[in-house]
């Protein structure tokens, strides 16, 4: 299945970014299951109304087919306080010697995606980084050594886990986003397919001035 970027190389994308790529979060995570769905962080380096350039975090340049129906998010910055009992939640995780996770974002989604890619596993953010989302069953403040923080214990189906989130780590939630988003600049979080033999975006979450999705 040839993706292929701008790069000299020219070698398919699903090896190109593979560092880079996985399943999906938000709204897509059931198509991003798909094995041959990619995921790329980086930057928009070009749009038009059929074709996306974005810049990947290792340097690549992948440029993708736009569809006309191309989904796109508004990710923002919310507080940590904004995390409550019940809360249905995203977060990339490090694994800890003593069975925590340790977060390095979380995603607060709105009650209409509550219960979105249910469960835990790998992710891509960092290597060896989790994927857990679940619903926030307590919560309290996170052990000394990790001042000003809070510590979840997030359950789903099939299991739980206790997720100590550092009061610096990015938290927000999202909302459905316009083409006004997609600027040369502009943060994004791609979902890409092959179909038909082009690499084609299935949606596009971005920040506003210059915020990064940090999933």
């Amino acid at each position: 299945m040839p993706i292929h970027s701008s790069s000299a190389s020219k070698a398919p994308l699903l090896a190109a970014v593979a560092a880079l790529c996985l399943t999906a979060l938000l709204p897509a995570v059931a198509s991003a299951q798909n094995a041959d769905t990619v995921r790329i962080r980086g930057t928009l380096v070009r749009v038009d109304a059929s074709t996306l350039v974005v810049q990947a975090r290792g340097g690549e340049v992948v440029s993708l087919a736009r569809p006309a129906d191309l989904a796109v998010s508004e990710v923002y910055p919310i507080k940590l306080s904004d995390i409550k009992r019940g809360s249905f939640i995203g977060t990339a995780a490090m694994p800890q010697a003593d069975g925590t996770q340790k977060a390095l974002e979380v995603v607060v989604f709105p009650e209409a995606a509550r219960g979105t890619g249910e469960g835990h596993r790998p992710w891509d953010l960092l290597p060896e980084s989790t994927m857990t989302n679940a619903t926030v069953a307590d919560l309290a403040a996170a052990p000394k050594s990790v001042r000003g923080g809070q510590q979840l214990h997030l359950t789903y189906k099939g299991g739980e886990k206790t997720v100590v989130v550092p009061p610096d780590v990015p938290v927000v939630t999202f909302r459905p986003g316009t083409d006004a988003l997609l600027v040369p600049g502009a943060r994004v979080l791609v979902n890409a397919q092959e179909k038909n033999g082009t690499p084609t975006a299935l949606r596009v979450t971005a920040g506003r001035n210059g915020f990064a999705p940090p999933m």
